[in-house]
């Protein structure tokens, strides 16, 4: 082999080289940018469970005192239908 064809061929293999290289540098930007869009996903899904857990923790407190009323309310109605009763019944004896 020549002088020149041994340049070529080095050229050559030096030009594939670069270009495997180069493609492996975009494979390589394309999973960093995928892995940045995962961590701001990750992100996003971590405040909104968060604001979620809060807003159940809010319902649930709020759901609590609503049943707690229902049963205050209850029993004032039960009271007051007694009272109401006795009431009816005394003027009928």
């Amino acid at each position: 082999m020549s002088d020149m064809s041994t340049i070529d061929a080095a050229t050559r293999r030096l030009q594939l080289a670069l270009d495997a290289l180069e493609v492996a540098v975009e494979r390589r930007r394309e999973v960093e940018h995928d892995e940045e869009q995962l961590a701001t996903q990750l992100y996003a899904l971590g405040s909104d469970r968060s604001r979620l857990a809060s807003e159940l923790d809010s319902v649930t407190a709020r759901a609590r005192r609503l049943e707690a009323t229902n049963q205050d309310v209850a029993r004032r109605l039960d009271a007051a239908m007694a009272t109401i009763r006795s009431v009816l019944n005394g003027h009928d004896g």
